[in-house]
């Protein structure tokens, strides 16, 4: 029997451009995506509000995940079989894997006393900061203000991100190294909730065969769950140098062109 395709996908920096969250350039890889019928699963930092706008604009109606696995969203009635999930009332299923939001809060605002002032999340910025941080439209930053179950934030140059990594851990934390932000939350990742979603779609298909895209050190468990990790590019040209995931392949191009280029030899390939 022929393994199906399930294509996985980072957003920022990945699927989107790291300065202009534009996907222009990976249209044709997209378009092929749904000529095909192959589902695009978003997995990503984003909230579930941004997460769904993303959706919109790409006419996406497959499962996502949000929050660096926080949570996995599914539209009702996707599977056709029960599965370990809630409705949450608004025509999506969710499966919650993360820490809630209140207490992500309260731990980081222990660690800045603990540790240092400067540490801020998202939970101590206004829209507008959080606009000018991200480049993100002040609507869209609103959206990013939306948080369930991971808070970005960002330290003073001078301490170390493994002095937090250590205090949260005391507190059964985890911090993630993004590219404009940090990351505090639980024993979620974005691999769990892959792996979950997989076995869902093998019990719905059968075989079938995963890729992974991604850009960042958050994406390292998503990379470390699919048979085919990609890695694409970083502004500049660059691959970033601490992600090393057996098998990986090097996207030729900097994020959407990457993720293009990527995605079409991998159909083309049969693979």
């Amino acid at each position: 029997m022929t393994s199906r395709l399930l294509v996985f996908s980072d957003l920022d920096g990945t699927l989107l451009d790291h300065d202009t969250y534009s996907f222009e350039t990976a249209r044709p890889a997209l378009a092929e995506l749904k000529e095909r019928g192959i589902p695009l699963i978003l997995a990503t930092s984003k909230t579930r509000a941004e997460t769904e706008s993303v959706r919109a604009a790409l006419g996406n109606r497959h499962p996502f995940v949000v929050e660096n696995g926080g949570a996995v969203y599914i539209p009702e009635g996707y599977f056709g079989f029960p599965g370990p999930w809630k409705p949450d009332g608004a025509g999506l299923d969710v499966i919650v894997f993360g820490t809630a939001y209140p207490e992500l809060r309260r731990v980081l605002a222990g660690l800045r006393d603990a540790l240092d002032s400067s540490i801020r999340g998202f939970g101590d910025m206004t829209v507008e900061e959080v606009s000018e941080r991200s480049g993100l439209p002040l609507a869209d930053a609103a959206l990013a203000l939306r948080r369930e179950f991971d808070e970005p934030f960002v330290t003073g140059a001078g301490l170390p991100l493994e002095v937090v990594r250590r205090a949260a851990a005391g507190s059964g934390l985890q911090v993630v190294e993004g590219t404009r932000f940090h990351h505090l939350l639980g024993a979620n990742d974005k691999g769990k909730a892959v792996t979950v979603l997989r076995e869902l779609y093998v019990k719905a298909w059968g075989p079938l065969k995963t890729v992974g895209l991604g850009d960042s050190a958050n994406d390292i468990p998503l990379l470390e769950s699919v048979d085919i990790p990609v890695l694409v590019q970083k502004p500049g040209g660059r691959y970033d140098p601490d992600i090393r995931v057996e098998g990986l392949v090097k996207a030729p191009g900097i994020g959407p062109d990457g993720w293009r280029e990527a995605v079409l030899a991998i159909i083309a390939g049969g693979a």
